[in-house]
């Protein structure tokens, strides 16, 4: 019995380690498995690989200071490769086969969806770390990306205003998918009751893994030649973004003429591109990596610690970004949640979950709202430097409450602000 014990833990420690995770060779009763599910290929690793390092560093600072109710979190990795169908079967094997007590994954808001059924039909949990289109609040979901009114309403109002340059022209641009499309239907009824016409709004979207702009580009040289200040909101996701941004340096389209605030570009998708032709053109975060702050510099450190000791590529470049903070602070708060409920079950997990609080790297104390499963988070907009982090140009005092059903869309007054069994 002994000698087929240790095989297993042997097998399982071989698991492990081909996936990446960090090994711990324990036996089941004294670990609680967790399941990271990202994309480690295809057209979202470029973002994606990023979260699953941050998660095991996390992971391993928790198990340096005692674990989780004594016990030691042991990682389970998939990859479910940018395909969302994929991501499915990926989070039912998490769930019913490795028996993980929490999954924290996915990027795009079409992965979240293909996992939901699975999540409710399972009575799983996940945790979702990237901005989204709002529009959604499930029992089983904890949101730490943004919500619309945390990200893309600050922005096309900072757009608007005198300082971020008395917008009138709103192109709107984004990856052909539910996140972008829902994004910007929210942007199309705020941008009208701001008095915009539909002549001063162009929506145009490109296939996820797109990589010729040259025709786009164009056609927002010409939608801008109009006399109007023209500005560009970007919700293209993944490697998109490189030649994208390579293909508006190539045109010269200077922020100082037309520019352009990306929801979904930071620190860690600008690494692959030349970043001088794009100084000034913008993000919209909860967190950059520039920030000043005790807790960030701590933050920071810890990341390019973790890189070296892993051997990652590049290991002396990595930087941290916003779904990065975000990934870190769920992780921390769902353990804080299971130390209070003094159970991993789900139910308990998710009642203790109400109100939890956490320093951030951000410099604010995120706090998880009471009933709606998204954090209540602060806003900065950022210029893109020439070394590809950014300078911070507007931020709300404080943090800002979640809005997922947008008052920008009808109907939503009468949804209620917790989900719903």
């Amino acid at each position: 019995m002994k000698r087929r014990t240790a095989i297993k833990v042997m097998a399982a420690s071989v698991t492990l380690a081909a996936t990446g995770a960090a090994v711990f060779p324990a036996y089941a009763a004294e670990t609680i498995k967790v399941g990271i599910l990202h994309s480690l290929s295809g057209t979202m690793a470029i973002s994606e690989t990023a979260l699953k390092e941050t998660a095991l560093m996390t992971i391993a600072e928790i198990n340096a200071k005692g674990g989780v109710m004594g016990k030691k979190l042991e990682p389970v990795v998939v990859d479910p490769a940018s395909n969302w169908p994929l991501f499915a079967e990926k989070a039912r094997q998490l769930l019913s086969q490795d028996k993980v007590a929490v999954v924290f994954g996915c990027w795009t808001s079409v992965s979240r969806k293909s996992v939901n059924p699975v999540f409710k039909e399972l009575n799983g949990l996940l945790f979702y770390p990237v901005q989204y289109e709002g529009e959604e609040l499930e029992k089983n979901v904890f949101y730490t990306g943004a919500a619309p009114n945390q990200q893309a309403i600050p922005a096309v109002e900072y757009l608007m205003s005198k300082d971020g340059g008395s917008a009138k022209r709103w192109v709107l641009l984004g990856t052909d998918y539910v996140y972008p499309r829902t994004t910007n239907k929210i942007l199309r009824a705020f941008l009208k009751s701001k008095g915009v016409t539909e002549a001063d709004i162009m929506e145009d979207y490109t296939p996820f893994g797109h990589s010729d702009y040259q025709t786009i580009i164009a056609r927002i040289k010409r939608f801008a030649s109009a006399g109007k200040k023209t500005a560009v909101i970007s919700t293209i996701n993944g490697d998109s973004n490189v030649p994208f941004y390579k293909e508006l340096g190539n045109a010269g389209l200077k922020a100082t003429d037309v520019p352009v605030v990306a929801f979904s570009v930071g620190e860690e998708e600008l690494r692959g591109v030349d970043t001088k032709p794009l100084v000034g053109h913008l993000a919209a975060w909860n967190y950059f990596m520039s920030l000043k702050n005790g807790e960030n510099a701590r933050f920071i450190k810890m990341y390019k610690d973790w890189a070296k000791k892993q051997k990652l590529p590049n290991a002396d470049k990595v930087v941290t970004n916003d779904p990065m903070e975000a990934t870190y602070i769920g992780i921390h708060m769902w353990k804080q949640a299971v130390e209070k409920a003094k159970s991993t079950e789900v139910n308990k997990v998710v009642a203790a979950m109400a109100g939890q609080t956490f320093k951030a790297p951000s410099g604010f104390v995120a706090r998880m709202d009471e009933k709606n499963h998204h954090l209540h988070k602060p806003v900065f907009i950022g210029e893109v430097k020439a070394d590809g982090q950014f300078n911070v140009v507007w931020k709300t005092k404080g943090p800002i409450k979640a809005a997922p059903w947008s008052p920008y869309i009808p109907g939503n007054d009468k949804k209620k602000d917790e989900p719903q069994a």
